[in-house]
């Protein structure tokens, strides 16, 4: 049995959820908190969340776990066929995440945990992730999935990450980013988010933002 150990505020915890729902992995969740690092060192070696504690021991870093999955639960692959196509899935998701869900998420202090960011932090992060949701624009397909016919790990992390930075840029800059930049993508996250794996992780993120936001923390995201 996997334990999926984070919390559920976080896009990454999200992401790997949904995988494992979707490839119908069994496993538990268990409740792990940021500052409770020094707890989990062994299992995460720079004290990052999300990480799974497997039956070989814990693994970090969300992409290495996705792959983990990938290996060792085959039925249902979250990766296309071919070579090719299977990097082009990796090529999106590494878009997706370092230029622009890295980018968004100096925002989320102010946009979601009480906190404030710097006008010059606001315009800067404005730049680059107009830039990067442009560039993220020339990859993905919407054919009806991020990367065409098939459900991948970049729809995975896709609903979770598109949607925050959504919410950031409506709450920070009063306008919506994503339609500006990636019109397309509306559509794909309304009918992403009925799907049932889909619909639960996100009611399960609803109820874990609201309990975060209770304990009335300043944190960075």
């Amino acid at each position: 049995m996997i334990v999926l150990c984070g919390f559920g505020v976080s896009n990454y915890y999200n992401k790997l959820k949904l995988c494992m729902l979707e490839k119908g992995v069994q496993f538990e969740e268990k409740l792990v908190y940021p500052w409770e690092r020094a707890s989990f060192r062994e299992a995460s070696p720079l004290g990052r969340i999300p990480f799974i504690e497997a039956k070989h021991g814990g693994l970090s870093e969300t992409q290495a776990i996705v792959e983990y999955l990938e290996d060792e639960f085959r039925d249902k692959p979250l990766f296309p066929n071919s070579p090719f196509a299977r990097a082009k899935c990796r090529e999106l998701l590494q878009h997706l995440e370092l230029n622009v869900e890295w980018v968004a998420r100096r925002l989320y202090r102010e946009a979601f945990f009480g906190g404030a960011v710097s006008a010059e932090t606001k315009s800067e992060v404005r730049a680059k992730l107009a830039a990067g949701l442009e560039a993220l624009a020339r990859l993905a397909r919407f054919s009806p999935f991020i990367c065409g016919e098939d459900l991948t790990a970049a729809d995975c992390a896709a609903i979770f990450h598109l949607d925050y930075v959504r919410q950031a840029s409506m709450k920070i800059y009063g306008e919506d980013m994503l339609a500006e930049h990636l019109p397309e993508a509306a559509a794909y996250l309304t009918d992403m988010s009925q799907r049932p794996h889909a619909q639960a992780t996100l009611a399960d993120r609803t109820k874990a933002l609201a309990a975060f936001q209770a304990l009335r923390i300043d944190y960075a995201g």
